[in-house]
Parts: C-alpha cells; sequence; structure tokens
C-alpha cells in the first residue's frame, strides 16, 4: 500500500475477530460454505471487495457496508473522536450480519493510521534492535486498542528483508519499514509481531509476498522485480514460512515482478498463488496489494481489469486506493460486475468465486447458519 511518512507458542491458532460473531450454527447440516452456495453472484463478487475511505470520512463507505462488501481500508492519520460509534454503526447496517472487515495499515514508524486514538509503534527496523518479547508486547498494547475501536485487521508485520536504513520513498518500498536485512531476525521479528495479535481478535496480514527487500522502484509508483526466483526461493520465502508456521491467517501478496516464476505483477500470478498454496502450504486469506499502484497500471491494466485477473489467478480479497477523481462505491461497483461478467464468460469459475468470498467470511469469523 501506498508509504505514508508523518512527522512523528507452541504457538495457539491465532484468533482473530473483532466484532461479536453472529450465532453458531443452530440448522441441522448448515455450513459457510452451504450458505454461500445461496448467494447470488453479485453478493459473492461484494464479498471479496474491499472499500477504501479516509477515517474522517466515513459516511462514503456506509453504502459499501449496507450492500455487504466484505471490508473497509481505512486511511489518514487521525480519526474522529466518534469513530467506534461510527464503525459499530457500519457493522449494525450490514445486511446479513456475516461480519466487516475494517482494517488498516499500522506497521510502525512512519507507516502509522490513526495516530490518536491508536498507541503507536516505532519502525520495524528500531524494533528488530528489541526483544521477541519486546515486540509482542508493544504491538499487543496496539492491536487491544485497535479492537476496542472496531478495527478487526491489521496490514503487517512487514516480512520483506531489506538492510537499508533509508526513509521508505518511491524508490525503496521498505528501508525502515523491514526489521533488517538478515533472513532469521525478519524472521523471528515478524514471528514476534505476529504473537502480539494473539488474545485481541484482530486479523494480522503479513507482506509483501514473495518478498519486496531491496526492490526499485517502488511498486506503488512503477513496475519492479526482485532478484531470480532461485534467489528468493533461497532467502526472502524464509520469513513468510515461519509466519505460517506461527499461525498466520493472512498474507498481502506484492505487486513485484519475479523473474524465472513470473512476467507480471504477482498479485495477477497464478503461479505465485500457486506457490503460497501449495509450496508454502498456505490455506487462509490472500489479500492483493493495492491494485491502485503504478506496477499495476503500467502492466497495462485498469483497477477493474486488475481485480478480475487476481480473483482468477487466485487471490481472495481485493484492496485498491482512495482514487484522486470520482466516487469509490461507483469503482467497487465497476468491479463489482466485472467479476459477475467474467463468471459468465468463464474467466473467473462460480467455485474460484465461492472459494474466495469463503474466505473473507472465515477471516471474519462470520456463522451465517443463525
Amino acid at each position: 500500500m501506498a508509504v505514508v511518512v508523518v512527522a512523528a507458542f507452541a504457538v495457539a491458532p491465532l484468533s482473530h475477530s473483532s466484532h461479536v460473531p453472529v450465532a453458531s450454527a443452530t440448522v441441522p447440516g448448515c455450513t459457510n460454505s452451504s450458505v454461500l452456495d445461496g448467494w447470488t453472484l453479485g453478493e459473492l463478487a461484494n464479498e471479496v471487495i474491499t472499500v477504501p475511505a479516509d477515517a474522517t470520512n466515513l459516511s462514503s463507505v456506509s453504502a459499501a457496508a449496507k450492500e455487504g462488501f466484505g471490508g473497509i481500508l481505512l486511511f489518514g492519520n487521525s480519526a474522529p473522536n466518534n469513530f467506534r460509534s461510527q464503525i459499530a454503526a457500519l457493522r449494525a447496517s450490514e445486511p446479513r450480519r456475516s461480519g466487516l472487515l475494517v482494517m488498516t495499515d499500522d506497521e510502525g514508524g512512519g507507516v502509522w493510521r490513526l495516530a490518536n486514538l491508536i498507541p503507536a509503534l516505532p519502525w520495524a527496523k528500531s524494533m528488530g534492535h528489541y526483544s521477541a518479547s519486546h515486540i509482542t508486547s508493544l504491538v499487543n498494547a496496539a492491536a487491544r486498542r485497535m479492537a476496542q475501536l472496531g478495527v478487526n485487521m491489521d496490514l503487517a508485520p512487514v516480512l520483506d528483508v531489506d538492510a537499508s536504513t533509508a526513509y521508505p520513498s518511491a524508490t525503496n518500498a521498505d528501508g525502515l519499514r523491514s526489521f533488517s536485512g538478515t533472513t532469521s531476525l525478519v524472521s523471528a521479528d515478524g514471528v514476534a509481531f505476529l504473537k502480539g495479535f494473539v488474545g485481541t481478535h484482530v486479523v494480522a496480514v503479513v507482506k509483501h509476498f514473495p518478498g519486496l527487500g531491496g526492490v526499485t522502484p517502488n511498486t506503488d509508483y512503477g513496475p519492479a522485480s526482485t532478484k531470480a526466483w532461485s534467489t528468493v526461493q533461497a532467502t526472502t520465502l524464509a520469513p513468510f514460512r515461519a509466519a505460517i508456521k506461527a499461525g498466520a491467517t493472512a498474507i498481502m501478496v506484492a505487486n513485484v515482478m519475479v523473474p524465472g516464476l513470473t512476467g507480471r505483477p504477482a498479485t495477477l500470478s497464478p503461479a505465485v498463488m500457486k506457490v503460497l498454496r501449495n509450496q508454502l502450504g498456505f490455506t487462509g486469506l490472500i489479500v492483493t496489494d493495492s491494485l491502485s499502484a503504478g506496477a499495476i497500471s503500467q502492466a497495462h491494466y485498469g483497477l477493474v481489469s486488475a481485480s478480475v485477473a487476481s480473483i482468477g489467478a487466485g487471490a481472495d480479497l481485493i484492496l485498491f486506493s482512495v482514487p484522486a477523481h470520482g466516487s469509490v462505491m461507483t469503482l467497487a461497483h465497476q468491479i463489482s460486475s466485472n467479476i459477475v461478467k467474467a463468471v459468465g464468460l468463464g474467466t473467473i469459475t462460480r467455485a474460484q468465486l465461492l472459494a474466495a468470498a469463503l474466505q473473507v467470511i472465515t477471516a471474519q469469523h462470520a456463522q451465517l447458519c443463525g
């Protein structure tokens, strides 16, 4: 996602949901999957889309909650004092009470949203010098506050391996956002960060698979490639393996190309999704990085076509940024309707869309059989 710099075990399964789930199943033989099977294509398409908003303008996404979109992505360094009640009202308006993912980018340092309401963390590079227990304690305090406010997904931690101590920029996606240039330290600190979410009912989304460390330019601004796939396998995959072993339930895929594996952005690549599912054995939610990124547009994809391609490739949840012009809900509706069209054309199968929607429902910890 776009970088904003502001002044300024045996591990138990990670439990993630900041809203009270719907009552447990009472219908014999009913499952979330069987309920979803009865949803329309439009309802399923809405479920796999996250609608962005500035935290000071939640009214812009009131329709997203009412129409059953899967989540909202909050930008901005501050939020109104009645933020918690506004989020509660959005949840209450969701038609099926299946849940709503309310997410933001709280990594530490200059990448920290809602800073007037949530206690900030240091840059990851600074935390790289802390003990694992200290990292876990700091994250836990922040995550508990997120949960109190109704935020139930955090797009963090960054598991990219990057030795740079520079501020993130158009030419450097990571720098201070990375714990270290040492793979083993990133793995250990990433797991420590994840442990901070245990018991808080906030979903941690580890990123940016398969690793952005040292990549230039920043994919928010243009196309970029990792090192050769053979090198990536031997180095930058390790922190993601460690996170999966530790119980991570959501992973963000980057917009980076991987020579030897894929010539298109990873968010649009079936080959990358297969590595995550089959080689690393990940069974949770696959989230895209922002499909509004320069790496996507300069690969000759618009936001809508990229969204269709990402679901077709195997992603479960689409992210994009607040547009500079026009209505965010207009974009969300265009994405949804084009996913439905893609199912009609056979570009995406109904089974793929069902599987993606089920992953989102699972991440919400919703129970549809009430």
